[in-house]
């Protein structure tokens, strides 16, 4: 190990390194970007040698826009993100302007960030999370970078800490080839700010070939709770029905996740409202499923988290003591633990691949104590994807799974979609969600149980997301399993297409399901005499708001916290209303906004954010009605 500057150590690949340079970098926030910008500019300038960027979910500040979305989005921009140093190469690859030497091969992208760059889309490679390292081995990776962390407790070791995934399932594959002579360099930076997970994370000091000798002290990336809306809290409360005491529980990011989190945590500490919001919830149609494959009353057993990625929400169950049934490494204390004759002060609650989250998130890792972190341990993504491999183990830890995943589409035949659009595009990547699939149908008392809104809207238009056929698939329609929205439960597993497409129809949104039926009826799949039961044909969101009226309490706007200002608040729900409602490139519509607006003054501080308290010329004139119609629309809650 020799630890160097940032342009020495960039002076040490090259001299080591042959001229195409093979460099594999943590998938999100494990990058050490300013060791990887001045790598990037240094071979930029030398057309000589190449480099080619393997890696995924390359994280940047969002696209400010224009107009209002730029008046919103830079103060905060610059409020979240502070000193986090962009990379260099994500800014030439947004624009397809990356040098004819250097390349980037990704696989799987910041969600919608990269639609339009011919390059990424290019070079996307479409391959499962746990299949990442065996493919970048495969194309001759000779250099690892990442960010790492350091504890006083354990001066002797770095930990991979967010990023372990990957790392730890290349490291014996690049041992092996180092054996056959091959340089292969794994380089680290300690970044001050990142939380040091003890455990399988955990690596010697003297296994890094170069350490840079400066920590990293700039703010990291960091991904604000955005607000939870009515239907996203709907599908949470359903889903939370679907989880077993004593089982296994996976979940991911985003507000559907924090939805079935703020649920989960109702169900164990406010179960009285609960109970209540499950009695006008219609569940009549889905009590056998729950009873035999879930539950409603509050947590006496716990869970075990078992995720790709530790997001807010299984933090939040963590803390919370829900997530408490621990783990063991070996099969015979295993089954000891499961049967209730092992001491269960220790053993791993969490097991995790990488982690991104708040500034908060990270900041309650650092300050938990280190005898409780350990509890969480972040460790190889071929252990936490994958059911082969430790097999017996993973079946005595892993019972009555319940993986939960987002989709933005189904087919009424039961495929899903959620990582590429019609036309080939590719929106974020398949990641691990095919290997959760697939695990539940090889474990004893495992579900998939897919996320779905069952409607959107943009620019007034209002479509369903449960459509007749897609011209793509994430999740293939042998693998169907469970489909929840906010209007119930789908049970598909081992279901003929006929029933298949019914249970869809009965938690579909009623304004499409006349269409859907007669495509279903057209296309031989359901009886020319099928009539939909009347009881799945008030599938409206007014109805849901109204539920959520007289439940409010159980409906919170930020479960899991808010980076937002109050005045922020009022804004972002303004703005995506006028968003939903309006295509705002056509003036009549607009106009018809501006003349519904309210008086300024009921609103001074919201419009002082924007800028607009006084605004000058017409075009702020127009903005200011703009946000006021907004406000005004989305006073009370978040507005149909």
């Amino acid at each position: 190990m020799r630890i160097y500057s940032i342009e020495a150590a960039v002076d040490q690949v090259l001299a080591q390194l042959p001229a195409h340079i093979h460099m594999g970098l943590p998938l999100g926030l494990g990058k050490p970007n300013r060791f990887v910008n001045a790598l990037y500019a240094r071979i930029r300038e030398l057309p000589e040698r190449r480099l080619t960027i393997y890696t995924a979910l390359s994280l940047g500040r969002p696209d400010l826009g224009d107009g209002l979305q730029r008046r919103f989005l830079e103060p905060f921009v610059e409020r979240i993100f502070a000193d986090y140093p962009e990379l260099d190469y994500l800014r030439d690859l947004r624009a397809s302007r990356l040098p004819a030497n250097i390349r980037v091969e990704q696989f799987f992208m910041q969600p919608g960030s990269l639609l339009h760059s011919a390059q990424a889309q290019q070079d996307y490679v479409s391959s499962n999370y746990s299949h990442a390292a065996r493919d970048i081995n495969a194309k001759g990776l000779n250099l690892i970078a990442q960010i790492v962390a350091e504890d006083g407790e354990r001066p002797d070791h770095l930990s991979l800490s967010c990023n372990p995934d990957i790392t730890l399932d290349l490291l014996p594959m690049i041992e092996r080839r180092r054996a056959a002579g091959e340089t292969i360099l794994l380089l680290g930076q300690v970044h001050a700010g990142l939380p040091y997970m003890p455990g399988a994370s955990e690596l010697k000091r003297e296994q890094f070939d170069l350490l840079i000798d400066e920590p990293e002290r700039t703010r990291l990336f960091s991904t604000p709770n955005m607000p939870v809306s009515t239907q996203d809290h709907l599908i949470g409360v359903y889903a939370s029905t679907l989880v077993r005491d004593g089982g296994t529980l996976q979940i991911g990011i985003g507000a559907m996740g924090d939805a079935l989190t703020a649920a989960l945590l109702a169900r164990q500490a406010d179960n009285e409202a609960y109970q209540a919001l499950l009695g006008e919830l219609r569940l009549a149609p889905w009590h056998g499923l729950i009873e035999r494959e879930g539950g409603v009353m509050p947590f006496a057993r716990g869970l075990y988290g078992c995720s790709e990625m530790l997001v807010n929400g299984l933090l939040a169950l963590f803390e919370a003591g829900i997530i408490r049934r621990p783990v063991y490494p070996d099969a015979v204390r295993q089954q000891a633990a499961n049967t209730g004759a092992a001491d269960t002060e220790d053993g791993v609650l969490v097991h995790g691949g990488f982690f991104l989250g708040p500034q908060a998130f990270y900041q309650r890792l650092r300050e938990m104590p280190l005898a409780l972190r350990k509890r969480i341990d972040m460790g190889a993504i071929s252990f936490i994807n994958e059911l082969y491999g430790q097999e017996a183990l993973k079946r005595l830890q892993r019972r009555d799974a319940r993986f939960m995943n987002t989709v933005f589409t189904m087919t009424l035949m039961g495929a899903g979609v959620a990582d590429q659009l019609e036309d080939g595009r590719v929106l974020s990547g398949v990641g691990g969600q095919y290997n959760f699939v697939a695990q539940a149908h090889a474990l004893e008392g495992a579900r998939s149980v897919l996320l779905l809104r069952s409607w959107r809207e943009a620019g007034g238009e209002v479509s369903s997301n449960i459509v007749w056929d897609y011209g793509h698939c994430t999740i293939p329609r042998h693998l169907r399993d469970v489909v929840v929205t906010e209007y119930g439960i789908a049970d598909l597993r081992g279901q003929t297409d006929a029933e298949v497409i019914a249970r869809l129809l009965a938690i579909s949104d009623s304004r499409f399901q006349p269409q859907l039926l007669a495509q279903a009826k057209k296309a031989g799949k359901l009886p020319e005499g099928f009539e939909l039961d009347p009881r799945y044909c008030d599938n409206t969101p007014e109805r849901l708001e109204a539920l959520r009226g007289r439940h409010a309490r159980l409906f919170p706007e930020y479960p899991l916290g808010c980076d937002f200002t109050a005045e922020e608040r009022d804004l972002l729900r303004a703005l995506n209303w006028l968003k939903s409602k309006f295509k705002l490139s056509e003036a009549l519509e607009l106009g018809k906004a501006a003349l519904d607006a309210p008086p300024a003054e009921d609103w001074s501080a919201q419009l002082a954010r924007m800028g607009l308290e006084k605004p000058e010329g017409l075009k702020e004139e127009v903005y200011q009605r703009l946000v006021l119609a907004g406000l005004q629309a989305t006073a009370h809650g978040l507005a149909v």
